[in-house]
């Protein structure tokens, strides 16, 4: 597996490149938003680290380039950033990322975030026949897509549209973060109307009928929800 880091204080590029390499992801490293599409041009990458603010292109830029590249559609993208606001969150896990750390950050969690992308990248590479048929089964939450149906210790819980659908967003992709607009973007449609402020009403919802299972739908205060990693 490798990565690019795309990070303008080699001091900072270099601590990433070392504690990526303790993982066993080999990477490479750009210092510009330009060095950053070139290298994407002209290599083979499954993850990126990036930083938001660039002496010529944004970060968000390059994000938002990474995910509309065909070929890159499955990579890992992680933010590290001095920016903090829940805007700046927002608008990066917005653009395609999948997590976002801030500057300065704990090496510890660093790799445990890179570890958790690594592993999303590579089930995503192996994935196995149930997962073609859109049938999910993560930490005894069994969600069947085109049954439209979710079993918990062998019983069907019933859900509505929506909170069916919010579930299957979520739990196609543990660990990943998404923001309230990303789950109205994802799962609105016809006689569906959720917006960014039902979203929380649903999710409680949902909680509390997943009942013994329902911390697995974790809070990302002033972002938006994930489902928890295995660990």
């Amino acid at each position: 597996m490798k990565a690019l880091i795309v990070e303008d204080e080699q001091s900072i590029a270099k601590l990433i490149g070392v504690n990526l390499k303790a993982i066993g992801i080999d990477y490479d490293m750009a210092n510009t938003g330009n060095d950053a599409i070139s290298a994407i041009e002209n290599n083979q990458y499954d993850l990126f680290v990036l930083d938001r603010m660039l002496p010529d292109l944004s970060g968000v830029q390059i994000c938002q380039y990474i995910r509309n590249t065909k070929k890159l559609k499955s990579v890992g993208i992680l933010f590290v950033t001095a920016l903090t606001s829940s805007e700046s969150i927002i608008e990066g896990l917005d653009a395609g990322a999948d997590d976002y750390i801030t500057k300065p950050f704990d090496i510890g969690i660093l790799k445990a975030r890179v570890s958790s992308l690594k592993r999303r990248v590579e089930g995503h590479r192996d994935s196995s026949p149930i997962n073609n048929k859109n049938t999910y089964n993560h930490m005894g939450i069994k969600v069947d897509v085109d049954g439209v149906k979710t079993i918990i210790d062998d019983k069907e819980i019933k859900l509505t549209v929506s909170e069916f659908k919010i579930l299957c967003v979520l739990i196609s992709s543990p660990g990943k973060v998404f923001t309230r607009k990303q789950i109205v973007d994802l799962i609105k449609g016809e006689n569906i109307y959720v917006t960014d402020r039902t979203v929380d009403t649903h999710v409680f919802a949902l909680r509390k009928k997943l009942g013994s299972k329902s911390k697995v739908v974790e809070t990302v205060r002033g972002i938006g929800y994930r489902v928890k990693s295995e660990e």
